[in-house]
C-alpha cells in the first residue's frame, strides 16, 4: 500500500535544514494556510501558520523567563496541542526541553528534574500535584511552573499569564539562527527497567539524519495524517508527530488517552500509524470477536473465505517472493468484495504505511494485517540511536524480521550477537554520566545495543531478545523470554500479559495478566456474573481456557522453552506501574521480587 517514491527535489525543503528550528520555520512558511494540529472533530485546529505565531508567543516569553541556548525545560502534558507549542518554541531558543512520563511518581519526577537542571516546567491540571510535590520533595532549580489549562496555584502560573511575560520586540529569528546543528535538541529519559532512567541527549542532527533516513524509507506526502498517542517522553512518537510534521508538514491529530487510539483512527483515517504490539494485538482480537459475532451467516462466510484467501496471499509472498496469477486474482476480488470494507471499518484504508515496534509482534499478527490488505512491517531502534535502526521497506516486509539497516546506518553483529550500529543517529551520550555514555559507545563509534540478533543472507534483523534479558536455565540452555511470552499472548486474547521465568532454573513458568477487554468479553459469555479480573483470575473457566492457551503457545516452541506451570495474576498490569514501563516493557526483576512467592510456589508444585 506505499505510494510511489517521490524524487529527492520534490522531496520538503525542511529536509534539508541545518536544525529542526529551520525545519519549522521552512515548513511553516510553505504550509501556512494547511492543519497542523487538531483534536478530534476539529474541537481546536491550528494552521501551520498559526502555529508559527504561538510558537514565537511563547518563545519569547521562555526568553524572558531566562531561558536561553543550553538550558532545559521540563514538560509533562498528555498528547494535546500546548505540548507541540512548548516543545517547538523551546527549540528555537536554543534549549533542550524533555517530556516527562504521565504516570511518573513525584520522586521519579525529582530525579529527572535534578537530572536535567531545568528552570521551567510546563504542565497541566491532572498533574498539578505531583509535580508540586516533586518541587517541593526535591532540590531541583525549577523557579516556574506553568499550568496549560484552568486556573494556577501554589506558586504556578497560567499559560496565558506566562505569555503575557514575554517581550513584544524579541526576535525570534536571530534567536532561531543562533542554534546550530550540534545544539541537544532533546533529552529522552528511558523508562528504567533496571535502574534509574539514563538521560539520552540527542542533537538536531541526529534528528534530521533521522527523518532523512525515515523519508527515504517512506515517502509520506505533505497533505498525511498522523495521530500522536503514545507518551511524547517516548522516541516513537517524538519522531512521528513532532519532528516529521516539522519536516513533512503534516498534520496531527492529538489522542490525549491512549486507550482510545483505535476509536480516532476511524476519525483520522492515518497515512502512516505506528502502534506498539499490544495495540495490533488487541486490534485483530477485537476484529475477530466482531466476525464471530456477524449476525448475517453470508457476510460472515464471506469474511471467513476471504481471509483465507488473504493468508494464502501473505504465505506465497514470503514463501516464494511472488504470487501466482490464479492467487493473485482470487485476491483482488477478495479485496474489492470484502477486505477493502473492513479496512475502512477501522479507519486504515488510506494507509500509506503502517509499522510495528518496541517490543517482539507475533508471527500471527503481523499476517493477519497482511491478508487484510495492511502491509504491517517491524521496525527496530532505541532511543540513543534517535529511534532508528532497522526497518522492514513497504514492498519487501518479512515478516519476522525487523528489516535491514535503514539508510545512512550501518549494522553489524558483534562475536556475541550483540547488535551494533554506527551512524549520524548515534547519540553524543548520556547526560551526566560519561562512564555509561563510555561502556554504550566504543572508540570506533559503534553503539552497544545491548539486544542479541542474527542477520540473514539479505541483511534482514531478527532481535532475539535483550542481551540481559536471556533465560539461561540450570541445564545451560539459553531461551529469549519475549519468544516465549509473544508466543503464549498470540495463543488466545485472553492473555493481555506474560512473563516468563526460568533463569538458572529446570523449566520454565509464567505469570500471566487476563485482558482487561476480552477477559470479562469471554466470562459473560460463559455466564459469569462477576467479570472483574480478581474474580476471573480464579474462575475455573477462565482458568481453562488459558490453561488451553499456553498449550496451544507451547506447541510453537521448543520442548526446553515450554512454560511447565503458570500462575493467573488478579489484577491489570498498568503502564507506569510496577510491572510495566510507560512503554509497556516488562520489568522483568521488579516482576520476579514482586512475585516470588508465586514463583516459589509453581517451582514447589503447588
Amino acid at each position: 500500500m506505499a505510494t510511489e517514491a517521490t524524487s529527492t527535489s520534490e522531496r520538503p525543503k525542511g529536509l534539508a535544514a541545518a536544525t529542526m528550528a529551520e525545519a519549522f520555520q521552512l515548513t511553516a512558511a510553505e504550509n501556512a494556510d494547511r492543519t497542523a494540529l487538531r483534536t478530534k472533530d476539529d474541537e481546536f485546529s491550528i494552521t501551520w501558520g498559526g502555529y508559527a505565531e504561538r510558537v514565537r508567543d511563547l518563545a519569547a516569553a521562555l526568553s524572558a523567563a531566562g531561558i536561553a541556548r543550553g538550558d532545559t525545560v521540563g514538560i509533562m502534558l498528555t498528547n494535546r496541542p500546548e505540548f507541540h507549542f512548548a516543545d517547538t518554541a523551546s527549540i528555537h531558543l536554543g534549549a533542550t526541553p524533555f517530556s516527562v512520563y504521565n504516570t511518573s511518581t513525584p520522586e521519579q519526577i525529582a530525579y529527572l528534574l535534578e537530572d536535567a537542571e531545568n528552570r521551567v516546567l510546563v504542565t497541566e491540571q491532572a498533574f498539578l500535584d505531583t509535580v508540586l510535590a516533586a518541587r517541593d520533595a526535591g532540590s531541583s532549580a525549577v523557579e516556574t511552573i506553568v499550568v496549560v489549562d484552568g486556573d494556577a496555584r501554589d506558586g504556578a502560573i497560567t499559560l496565558d499569564e506566562f505569555e503575557a511575560g514575554g517581550a513584544e520586540d524579541f526576535d525570534l529569528e536571530a534567536a532561531w539562527r543562533a542554534v546550530g546543528p550540534d545544539d541537544l535538541l532533546t533529552l529522552i529519559y528511558t523508562s528504567g527497567t533496571t535502574g534509574p532512567p539514563k538521560g539520552v541527549q540527542l542533537t538536531h542532527a541526529n534528528l534530521l539524519a533521522t527523518m532523512n533516513s525515515f523519508d527515504q524509507l517512506l515517502r509520506l506526502a505533505p497533505e498525511g495524517r498522523l495521530v500522536s498517542w503514545l507518551p511524547m517522553a517516548h522516541i516513537a512518537e517524538r519522531n512521528c508527530t513532532q519532528y516529521l510534521p516539522m519536516t513533512h508538514g503534516l498534520t496531527t491529530t492529538c489522542c490525549p488517552d491512549p486507550r482510545q487510539v483505535v476509536a480516532y483512527l476511524v476519525d483520522v483515517r492515518p497515512s502512516w500509524f505506528f502502534a506498539v504490539p499490544r495495540i495490533w494485538e488487541k486490534l485483530k482480537a477485537a476484529m475477530e470477536i466482531a466476525f464471530d459475532a456477524e449476525p448475517d451467516v453470508a457476510r460472515k462466510e464471506a469474511v471467513v473465505r476471504a481471509l483465507e484467501v488473504g493468508m494464502k496471499k501473505v504465505r506465497a509472498e514470503q514463501a516464494f517472493g511472488a504470487v501466482p496469477p490464479e492467487l493473485a486474482l482470487e485476491y483482488a476480488k477478495a479485496d474489492e468484495e470484502v477486505l477493502s470494507d473492513l479496512r475502512a471499518r477501522i479507519g486504515l484504508d488510506q494507509v500509506e504505511a503502517v509499522n510495528v515496534g518496541a517490543a517482539p509482534t507475533p508471527r500471527q499478527v503481523i499476517e493477519f494485517f497482511h491478508a487484510l490488505g495492511i502491509e504491517l512491517a517491524e521496525l527496530w531502534g532505541m532511543s540513543e540511536t534517535s529511534g532508528a535502526g532497522t526497518t522492514n521497506r513497504p514492498g519487501e516486509v518479512k515478516i519476522g524480521t525487523v528489516g535491514p539497516a535503514a539508510p545512512g546506518i550501518e549494522l553489524k553483529l558483534a562475536d556475541d550477537g550483540e547488535v551494533l550500529l554506527r551512524g549520524p543517529v548515534v547519540m553524543p551520550g548520556y547526560r551526566n554520566d560519561a562512564e555509561k555514555t563510555a561502556e554504550t559507545i566504543d572508540a570506533e563509534g559503534w553503539i552497544h545495543t545491548g539486544d542479541v540478533g542474527e542477520l540473514d543472507d539479505d541483511g534482514y534483523l531478527t532481535i532475539i531478545d535483550r542481551k540481559k534479558e536471556i533465560i539461561i536455565n540450570s541445564a545451560g540452555k539459553n531461551m529469549s523470554p519475549a519468544n516465549i511470552e509473544a508466543k503464549l499472548k498470540a495463543a488466545s486474547p485472553l492473555i493481555g500479559q506474560a512473563c516468563a521465568v526460568g533463569d538458572d532454573r529446570p523449566y520454565n513458568v509464567a505469570m500471566i495478566v487476563l485482558d482487561p477487554d476480552a477477559a470479562p468479553a469471554f466470562a459473560a459469555q460463559e455466564g459469569i456474573e462477576d467479570v472483574s479480573l480478581e474474580s476471573l483470575a480464579s474462575e475455573p473457566a477462565i482458568l481453562e481456557e488459558v490453561a488451553a492457551a499456553v498449550e496451544r503457545g507451547n506447541g510453537d516452541l521448543a520442548r526446553v522453552e515450554q512454560i511447565k506451570r503458570f500462575k493467573l495474576v488478579p489484577a491489570d498490569w498498568q503502564p507506569g506501574g510496577d510491572e510495566l514501563t510507560p512503554t509497556m516493557k516488562l520489568k522483568r526483576r521488579p516482576i520476579e521480587r514482586k512475585y516470588a512467592a508465586e514463583i516459589e510456589e509453581m517451582y514447589a508444585g503447588r
